[in-house]
């Protein structure tokens, strides 16, 4: 009796209980099926969802298909107040132009006014008055090591570099400035399509702050005496540009420009993200959490192609979307259930911007230090049919895995390779990238885009269902290694000082 009781108390400490049965793991990979991935992408992409915009009723419907989905599948609601739906709030504003104005001060004043030599480029401020002394930055964005930041803060800064990265923003507005002012040498007309654009209502990102710095779009012709008369050699400015120069700071002779900013909120919505909690079955790594994301959302209705002005998504990303539900059904067949929990993610605004992750990655319902990894999934139902690309596999540990569990299961005919398009920067364009910048290794499941991207000819019936329920076998398979793992996913030293650190 003793012996039996040693036996079973070992048995129950943490990391020792009984992995899943092949059996049982089997059953659950027999779940994904084509017909059920048709089935699915067909319903979020069907032309009754009018192209799923942020915010729109047809969004607010999938988002209550898949919590549906979640509930019936047996998840537990990671949402607001005990539901699958967590909200963020959208308020849509409009610039007030007869009350907007710059003024330069100093080295002879100077008037610029709205809609004729500047417009307001980022919707992000409080409406007021706002002031700093004039600098000229001139080289290039990416190379900032000689040049004196916190001198920066409070100034407003006249660039002539061009900022090409959510990152590079991320950066310069971390330098606190007042405002930032880029320079347009658009054509007339195509500023005037610019001021039209701007007279237009516009949603506000909700993942950032409303607040300083003031961005400006100001047109070369209206600003160049100006700063000729502050001292600013352009031919200078050019060639620093072109040269690819070290970001350098010129003080323009003490001027300051004050700008009459003025801004009226027009409406305030909200759009939903949808969490579903599979509760992991070890006491002591069921803490730790493992996501499956995908985003719900597309561009909705837009300009008519060949007579059709619905923007179906069914790759982008009904594909994706779907991928999670048949991993959340998969998943949560299994007995035991995983070591760790998985929470399965759907969001919300990753077409305008990633809203719907960013603001999950802000406020996630466990701590972001217990989220071991994140597997996003986007665009998976198109082009190859014994290839997926997995953006992300250089920056952690994630790779080999993937790389080794592709490997197990030859059945699936399914290579994931690395990233063929690194000049697109598309580890930065999805949803892992906000889970990625707090610190959490990723995997970004892409087959790429094609002719039909952003268009209404993206329909189901163009979709390779065959070939998505192998990637979401993949997935499944990957997910169950690391949600299983003693250890968890590390990232590469020198990824993670580029990517989380910024250094």
């Amino acid at each position: 009796m003793r012996h039996t009781l040693r036996v079973l108390s070992l048995l129950l400490l943490p990391g020792l209980l009984a992995a899943q049965s092949p059996a049982s793991v089997q059953r659950a990979v027999q779940s994904i099926t084509p017909d059920d991935v048709r089935r699915r992408i067909g319903i979020i992409s069907d032309d009754s969802m009018r192209g799923r915009d942020t915010p729109s009723p047809e969004l607010e419907q999938v988002g209550a298909y898949i919590a549906s989905e979640f509930r019936r599948i047996g998840l537990k609601p990671g949402g607001d107040n005990g539901t699958f739906l967590q909200r963020y709030a959208i308020d849509r504003v409009q610039f007030v132009a007869d009350s907007s104005m710059a003024i330069v001060h100093g080295g002879g004043d100077a008037t610029l006014a709205y809609g004729r030599d500047f417009v307001f480029s980022d919707n992000m401020f409080e409406n007021g008055d706002y002031a700093g002394d004039l600098v000229l930055l001139t080289g290039t964005m990416g190379v900032v090591a000689q040049l004196d930041t916190a001198a920066l803060a409070g100034k407003m800064l006249v660039l002539t570099a061009r900022v090409r990265s959510r990152a590079e923003r991320q950066r310069l507005f971390a330098w606190h400035p007042a405002g930032v002012i880029v320079l347009t040498s658009a054509s007339d007309a195509d500023w005037s399509t610019v001021v039209d654009r701007s007279a237009q209502t516009q949603l506000r990102d909700p993942s950032r702050r409303v607040g300083p710095p003031l961005v400006l779009t100001v047109r070369t012709a209206s600003l160049a005496p100006v700063l000729t008369r502050l001292g600013a050699d352009s031919a200078a400015v050019q060639q620093a540009a072109q040269a690819g120069a070290p970001l350098a700071a010129q003080p323009l002779r003490g001027a300051l420009l004050h700008v009459h900013a003025r801004i009226r909120a027009v409406d305030r919505k909200s759009a939903p993200n949808v969490v579903g909690i599979l509760e992991g079955s070890d006491p002591r790594l069921k803490s730790e959490y493992l996501i499956l994301s995908a985003h719900m959302d597309h561009v909705g209705v837009g300009r008519p192609v060949n007579g059709d002005s619905i923007y179906n998504g069914a790759d982008d990303d009904a594909s994706g979307t779907t991928a999670v539900v048949e991993a959340a059904e998969a998943f949560a067949q299994l007995r035991p259930r995983p070591k760790r929990s998985i929470i399965f993610l759907t969001v919300s605004g990753e077409e305008k911007g990633l809203w719907g992750s960013a603001y999950f990655a802000d406020h996630p319902p466990v701590p972001i230090t217990n989220i071991v990894a994140d597997l996003n999934t986007d665009m998976v139902g198109r082009n190859w049919t014994d290839t997926i690309v997995a953006i992300g596999k250089e920056h952690s540990d994630l790779g080999a895995t993937l790389n080794r569990v592709g490997a197990a299961h030859p059945e699936l005919r399914m290579q994931p390779i690395d990233d063929m398009w690194p000049q697109e920067n598309f580890y930065g364009r999805s949803d892992h990238y906000n889970f990625a910048r707090k610190g959490v290794p990723i995997l970004f499941f892409f087959n790429g885009v094609h002719a039909d991207y952003h268009r209404p000819s993206d329909s189901v019936e163009k979709i390779d269902a065959e070939k998505e329920s192998r990637i979401v076998k993949l997935v499944f398979y990957l997910g169950l290694e690391v949600a299983n793992a003693a250890d968890r996913p590390k990232w590469n030293p020198d990824s993670y000082a580029r990517i989380v650190t910024g250094n």
